[in-house]
């Protein structure tokens, strides 16, 4: 399932930040930044349900958060 969230991610060096946080947590799944869209787009490719862990992350390392639904 693809799972779309809305950031305050702003540059290459705040995904770096977040990258090894990401990479523990979703280590069976896709993602990436889309920092030219507007939103700040996390995109993740995951089997298994992850929002309120992503959320809670990226809350936790100071940035803001929400999944954005069809």
């Amino acid at each position: 399932m693809i799972y779309v969230f809305k950031t305050s991610v702003k540059m290459e060096n705040d995904i770096n930040q977040l990258k090894p946080y990401l990479n523990e947590l979703l280590k069976e799944a896709k993602w990436n930044f889309d920092l030219d869209d507007c939103d700040k787009i996390l995109r993740i490719d995951s089997e298994t349900e992850i929002t309120k862990s992503v959320i809670r992350l990226l809350q936790d390392k100071g940035f803001e958060c929400e999944e954005l639904l069809d």
